[in-house]
């Protein structure tokens, strides 16, 4: 019982949510691929071409519905700083250690393939780990999921998605337009000046990242950023049902989970498969994308974890065993949202970043369908030990 009360009610609501939008994420994703296939492929693909006050539909999309889900991250990364996973440092560097792991082993096997290329800037795309895919598959698997291993793997995710954020902050940022920067920092210092003067009211916490949006967007610097600055600026005070944070953050998660990130799932999974796209498979960026899913994620995750376990900078919880501990790893290779995300600023060649979307769909399609066998043989043979 006391295990279970370590899963606060944010947390449950957060995992039910991410579960829920797993499967619309898949769901989304194969209808968009079938009609892009099908013979209104032209009109759907158009159709995300629309352009809306000289903008087509999927920039207002990825860099402006995106930066919502930034927000929602950046609350979730607050959360766990101040309550959760991350609150203890001793229990931080479990997760920590495995996410560095999973972003630094698959960016070396993609470098491997692709260093002096033109496609070496898709670095940062197989770092990526993909929460609500990864939690959606590892809550098939029911009660038999320790709640330690739920925990480690949305903690690593979540730090994931602050390492993927990082490096879209420092490697994909264009020539930068200083005074706009600037501006939209001053914003942020205002906010977080009023967070030290304890004002809770939401409103001028969020028109105010609004404006730094726009100047942010005007900038050279990803404009979803601000999401997480902004994030960082709104007040956690006591983490309880009454903090701004809790209650943005509670009300963010269902339009995120069942709106935001099916339409950018639709948008950008729009890719038209061409007979030959098996000869893709030998291209480097798609060896570097693919190896780096599901091979550089679980080896990353299981040896840095591991290593930081034996070297005594963190402990494993007396309920969570290394062999899950390597299907996490497997679960972290599904990248999906933020790969193709990255994919979208790595790249600016039409025809390679189709193919590295759908080397994106196939890595993690394949690392979700191991992982849950892996766990599904692991965690079964546990029941069966424990009924003995």
């Amino acid at each position: 019982m006391a295990k279970e009360q370590r899963l606060t009610k944010l947390f449950k609501g957060f995992f039910h949510s991410e579960k829920a939008g797993g499967f619309i994420l898949v769901f989304c994703t194969v209808f968009s691929l079938i009609l892009a296939n099908s013979s209104l492929g032209v009109d759907y693909l158009k159709l995300w071409s629309f352009q809306l006050a000289n903008q087509p539909m999927t920039h207002w999309i990825n860099d402006g519905l995106m930066a919502i889900f930034f927000l929602l991250i950046g609350l979730e990364l607050e959360r766990e700083v101040y309550k959760g996973e991350l609150s203890s440092l001793k229990s931080a560097l479990l997760p920590v250690s495995g996410a560095l792991g999973g972003m630094l082993i698959p960016a070396a096997i993609f470098m491997i393939f692709n260093f002096g290329t033109s496609t070496q800037s898709g670095i940062g795309i197989p770092m990526a780990t993909d929460i609500a895919f990864a939690v959606g598959i590892l809550s098939l698997l029911g009660n038999k999921v320790p709640i330690s291993l739920k925990i480690f793997l949305t903690a690593l995710a979540v730090i994931d998605d602050l390492g993927a954020i990082i490096v879209i902050a420092i490697f994909y940022t264009g020539t930068l337009a200083w005074i706009n920067l600037l501006i939209a920092l001053s914003i942020f210092a205002v906010l977080i000046v009023m967070n030290r003067l304890k004002i809770k009211n939401l409103i001028p916490y969020l028109l105010g990242g609004i404006v730094m949006w726009y100047f942010m967007l005007h900038s050279g610097v990803h404009a979803t950023i601000t999401g997480v600055l902004v994030a960082f600026a709104i007040p956690f005070g006591k983490g309880d049902e009454r903090s701004g944070s809790y209650l943005l953050q509670n009300f963010l998660h269902k339009p995120v989970a069942f709106f935001i990130l099916p339409l950018f799932a639709l948008a950008n999974t729009a890719i038209t498969i061409g007979s030959g796209w098996k000869s893709q498979l030998s291209e480097p960026y798609a060896l570097g994308i693919i190896l780096g899913l599901l091979i550089g994620k679980p080896v990353g995750i299981t040896l840095f974890a591991y290593l930081s376990v034996k070297l005594k900078i963190s402990t494993l919880p007396a309920d969570l065993k290394w062999k899950e501990v390597i299907g996490a790893g497997l679960l972290g290779g599904i990248g999906f949202t933020m790969s193709i995300f990255i994919t979208l600023l790595a790249f600016n060649d039409p025809t390679i970043i189709n193919s590295a979307k759908l080397m994106i769909i196939l890595g993690s399609l394949a690392a979700g369908i191991i992982g849950f066998v892996w766990l599904k043989i692991v965690l079964t043979d546990n029941s069966v030990v424990e009924e003995e």
